[in-house]
């Protein structure tokens, strides 16, 4: 049997915010829970009161309360919180003290912070300069902008006047930026002269130049000083600098009070295959899940401090940043997560006194590559929960942490995704934690796995769903007035039931095991297995660095191909090649044993970093990339291309 990395003591128990949501429902729902095995098939059962009691616990901030929870059952068009009025940012903006909101790290840069009084008072500037050039309701603002201190403020801001927020991370190509900015058509633009990168400084203000030549509808560019003090905005006439923006005068907010699924925020599909999809979420959905996930799943209170390395492209921003809700200290990092060095991040739980840092798989894994022991590079003693996300964390990894970063950590592995804005499975600070395992399903989320036939099944590999509403849904897609690009995304195969796309397991304690993408599934000899299923073995191998695998079309059937960047001082010698099929075949089965093991020097990813299988799949049938612009690293594709050994 299983053994657990970690069982929380009673003390860390008693203080968790759970058990203060235990006390909660007692005296006003009276309902007597004392474990999450028997909170959580309440909160899927009468989802209506579940979700009241986030609203009440979390005491959600609103000038006119609601007349109904929850409307018809149906997905989509689930209604909710019929009647409410309220901000997302007044939400976020509760704190008005000296207590620090937010902290600003950047390579090679002084770092600063801002107050929740000061935050406030940016906020109410950058708020009344918006209005002044006439923006109003459910125009759409957005952020071409390292993560910075100014692109929360320009959020908050957006959003208090019922403006529509929308940001992409500065190391985008101008394809991409239209890509996405260019379907929402916006009217302001906030971006930041350059960004710092792996300790080089890259110039944003020559894309801007041509992005605004496309899209006409940009009236104003507010310009961020990032990599020069004062730069020079020749070329942009319609620009202004921040400094020169903000309306001093300002001292309140006028808080637009808006109904429970108005647009707060439009984020993109990962458009490796075609031009995103643009995800319209919700201020009520965006707002109760966050709430939910930071307050109870995540632990967070008001003394903690919580960094997660991320840009402002990924929807682990916009998660983030809804601790301020919360009134912790949130801590944004930019430029590379290995620069100066692949310590620095770790050092940062000591120099900020961290009490929550998120983190990815890919860089955890890297570490452990780098023989990095954390608990030797700094003091980890203030670090309470570990979490990480955007794709599956083996079982190595989760004990390479507990080996090597703090034993007595609530390690998270969370899952969910920019659909959702949120997570479908969290992590519990009443939980043990498993190898492998993610720690619960979401409060509130009826999350199951599918056979092949639609039917729920405990213990076996199916396909991730969510059999009951829940507000974080997507309100709508951008310029689907008829919904057939939402339906077809995630209700075509199971009406009335969403469907993810991911390979799940259940397990009996309910933990969850994620398996990858099944739209990244392999089919060899007709039996489907799923691509995460061979990483899991490539990140037990030393010499192995990084993999891609993927399906080819041979002979009638599909063969497995895996791609390998090896380590420094490494070859692909038979021997080596005989070593990685034996581990796949032991650890997976014979049928994931690759037909072709092939050398590259570097894996492509999207630049909120996730594996682009389907762009190799497409590259080794000779299909074309439609849009290289989501990428990270698109040169890295050329590799894949003409492969002579994949002739035969």
């Amino acid at each position: 049997m299983t053994k657990p990395l970690w069982i929380p003591s009673q003390e860390r128990i008693q203080k968790s915010n759970f058990t203060k949501y235990f006390s909660f429902l007692k005296n006003q729902y009276h309902l007597e829970f004392d474990s999450y095995e028997k909170l959580y098939p309440w909160s899927i059962s009468d989802i209506p009161a579940f979700w009241e009691s986030i609203w009440k616990f979390c005491d959600v901030k609103a000038s006119t309360k609601y007349e109904k929870v929850m409307g018809s059952s149906k997905m989509p068009g689930t209604e909710w919180f019929r009647g409410a009025k309220f901000n997302f940012a007044q939400n976020l903006l509760r704190y008005r003290d000296d207590r620090v909101a937010l902290i600003s790290i950047g390579e090679d840069r002084p770092s600063g912070s801002l107050t929740y009084k000061d935050l406030y008072l940016s906020v109410a500037q950058c708020a009344q300069s918006l209005k002044k050039i006439g923006v109003k309701k459910g125009d759409r603002v957005v952020g071409f902008v390292p993560n910075v201190s100014e692109g929360v403020i320009a959020m908050l801001a957006t959003s208090s006047i019922g403006a529509i927020w929308s940001s992409c991370s500065p190391d985008f190509g101008v394809t991409g930026i239209l890509d996405r900015f260019g379907q929402i058509q916006p009217k302001v633009l906030f971006t930041a002269d350059g960004y710092s990168y792996n300790g080089k400084k890259f110039d944003s203000l020559e894309r801007v130049q041509e992005v605004t030549q496309e899209i006409s509808s940009i009236q104003k560019i507010v310009v961020i000083p990032y990599i020069h003090s004062n730069p020079k905005l020749e070329s942009l006439p319609q620009a202004v600098l921040w400094k020169n923006f903000l309306s001093l005068e300002a001292k309140e907010i006028a808080f637009e009070q808006l109904p429970f699924d108005h647009p707060l925020y439009i984020l993109y599909s990962s458009g490796t295959t075609g031009v995103p999809k643009c995800l319209v979420h919700g201020q009520g959905g965006t707002l109760l899940q966050h709430l939910k996930e930071l307050v109870l799943h995540t632990d967070l209170k008001r003394e903690d401090r919580i960094c997660y390395i991320t840009t402002c492209g990924w929807m682990m921003w916009n998660w983030l940043v809804s601790s301020l809700a919360v009134g912790a200290a949130v801590v944004l990092t930019e430029g590379s997560s290995t620069y100066p060095d692949i310590a620095f991040r770790w050092k940062l739980i000591e120099q900020e006194q961290l009490t929550i840092l998120g983190t990815s798989p890919k860089f955890i894994s890297l570490c452990q590559n780098a023989n990095i022991v954390p608990q030797k590079i700094a003091d980890m003693a203030s670090l309470r929960t570990l979490l990480s996300t955007g794709s599956p964390l083996s079982k190595e990894c989760f004990e390479w942490v507990y080996k090597n970063v703090k034993k007595d950590l609530q390690l998270s592995s969370i899952s969910g995704g920019t659909d959702i804005i949120s997570c479908f499975m969290l992590g519990n600070p009443l939980l043990a934690v498993y190898p492998e395992e993610i720690q619960c399903r979401g409060l509130g989320m009826k999350v199951e796995a599918f056979d092949e036939e639609g039917k729920s099944i405990i213990g076996q590999k199916g396909e991730l769903v969510c059999t009951a509403p829940f507000p974080s849904m997507p309100v709508y897609f951008w310029n689907d007035p008829e919904q057939k690009k939402y339906v077809s995304a995630y209700f075509q195969r199971y009406p009335n039931i969403w469907h993810h796309g991911d390979y799940v397991e259940i397990t009996a304690r309910g933990g969850l095991i994620v398996y990858g993408r099944s739209d990244a599934t392999l089919n060899p000899g007709g039996v489907r297995i799923g691509t995460a299923e061979i990483y899991r073995q490539m990140e037990s191998l030393p010499e192995i660095k990084d993999s891609i695998v993927v399906g080819q079309q041979w002979q009638n059937d599909i063969r497995v191909i895996l791609f390998i960047v090896l380590q420094e001082g490494y070859r692909l010698t038979e021997e080596l090649a005989a070593k990685i099929k034996k581990t796949i075949k032991g650890g997976a089965s014979p049928r994931h044993v690759p037909a072709k093991i092939l050398t590259v020097t570097d894996i492509p990813y999207t630049i909120s970093g996730k594996k682009v299988e389907l762009a190799v799949t497409r590259i080794i049938h000779n299909e074309p990339i439609q849009n290289k612009d989501a990428l990270a690293n698109p040169d890295s594709l050329e590799q894949f291309k003409n492969r002579p050994e994949l002739q035969s």
